[in-house]
């Protein structure tokens, strides 16, 4: 692939990552992405095909990087057949997704406000970020599981679906007045790390 199709490639997905944020899916044209993103419609099929497969591309772009590293994260902890803590495998679970914020200062707002929009999209969008990350959640299941075997599967996955939601929120709201998150500084990913941990590792547990 050239270099000039890879850019516009890149350019479709960025500008159709801030509409959806915006916007929404239902909000959001092929129209809308052509015209703010200045290039014509057959670019668009070339390279997606249709709106859902577009969007399906923005979700990709931002989850498999951070599944790549939880899974990384999560087979560090077990090195060894270690048993980890709660507050180790809901650090291995906040670190990727707060630190790709951090990557791109310009876009944060727009990265963070699709992270969590995007978990709230009706059917079948919500079935494709589901898709996305759930060799991850299983993984994590797998491992809560070995730390806390007292609690059944069902325990683990309701409350691990709350764990998410909160994760979801911080990221949504990063950047807004009394957000837990107000930076991208390293030093205030790791508070909001750290906080997020105490509160809901106490949840997990109970």
């Amino acid at each position: 692939m050239s270099t000039t199709t890879t850019d516009t490639k890149e350019q479709i997905i960025s500008v159709a990552e801030r509409l959806f944020a915006e916007r929404g899916f239902a909000g959001t044209t092929l129209r809308n992405v052509i015209s703010e993103a200045e290039v014509n419609l057959a670019a668009v099929h070339y390279h997606f095909g249709s709106k859902e497969d577009l969007f399906r591309a923005v979700v990709a772009r931002f989850a498999r990087p951070i599944v790549e590293q939880e899974l990384a994260l999560l087979k560090q902890l077990q090195a060894g057949d270690r048993v980890p803590s709660v507050e180790a495998i809901l650090t291995a679970l906040f670190k990727p997704g707060l630190e790709f914020l951090a990557q791109d200062k310009e876009f944060l707002l727009v990265h963070a406000k699709f992270m969590g929009r995007c978990w709230t999209e009706p059917e079948p969008l919500k079935s494709i970020v589901a898709g996305e990350f759930a060799l991850s959640m299983e993984a994590f299941l797998d491992v809560l599981q070995r730390t806390l075997p007292e609690q059944s599967r069902s325990q683990l996955s309701w409350k691990f679906d709350l764990v998410i939601a909160a994760l979801i929120r911080v990221q949504s709201e990063a950047g807004q007045p009394f957000a837990l998150l107000q930076s991208t500084e390293p030093e205030a990913i790791q508070e909001a790390m750290e906080q997020l941990v105490k509160f809901l590792s106490a949840g997990m547990r109970s």
